[in-house]
């Protein structure tokens, strides 16, 4: 936990700095057969697009990390993604638990048709909270970049609107999580879904930015 806080607070410093040292981003690694390594390109984008439009110094390529490795708290934040089926071991809730309660912060991201899957898996990790939808006043939509109708829509599915929730420990928000939005694709090469425009590219970047920034700086 110490690691951690130190871990975070130097990435801050250097947040606001612009300095080194340089850190990585990581993507979940989970077990239960879901794709996990979904949206290949998606961090490596964002990560591009915090350095040259935050400032942000970053490295360039994301860290994998598992869910009960005590490498997570090289890590201030964390990506968790996916289509489909999702556990936790008890082991990888405690460690989960652990590292968002020190100050790690998780984004779990729907792929369209996690849903089902994670929310009983974190409700294992922190069986004392639920899942809270966000205003569009939330600070998450007002970082650098402004979204007043909050969570944009990328691509669609069922008809549903974009939501994003959050899990709040003692006042400070632990997991973001995107639903019926697919912000992580969004964030790809332009060009992997037709029919994607640039504008939405932009949008989801924009809007993964905000994430990154908020989460570094809560």
């Amino acid at each position: 936990m110490k690691k951690l806080f130190f871990t975070c607070l130097l990435f801050i410093v250097s947040f606001l700095s612009f300095s080194q040292p340089t850190y990585k981003l990581g993507k979940l690694k989970y077990s239960g057969g879901g794709d996990w390594y979904a949206n290949r390109t998606a961090i490596p984008n964002l990560i591009q697009f915090c350095n040259k439009n935050l400032g942000t110094n970053l490295d360039l390529e994301e860290g994998v990390v598992e869910v009960g490795s005590n490498d997570i708290f090289n890590y201030p934040f964390v990506y968790l993604t996916g289509h489909g089926n999702i556990k936790f071991s008890d082991q990888e809730v405690l460690n989960l638990r652990k590292y968002l309660i020190a100050g790690g912060f998780l984004h779990i991201d729907d792929n369209y048709g996690l849903d089902k899957f994670i929310r009983p898996q974190m409700k294992k990790v922190f069986p004392e909270l639920s899942f809270v939808e966000l205003p569009s006043s939330h600070a998450i939509y007002n970082q650098k970049f402004k979204f007043p109708l909050g969570l944009p829509k990328i691509h669609e599915h069922d008809g549903k609107r974009p939501q994003g929730f959050a899990l709040i420990y003692k006042g400070r928000l632990v997991c973001y999580y995107t639903y019926e939005c697919d912000l992580g694709n969004g964030w790809e090469d332009a060009g992997t879904y037709t029919g994607d425009s640039e504008e939405t590219r932009q949008k989801a970047l924009r809007m993964g930015a905000n994430v990154v920034q908020f989460a570094l700086t809560q």
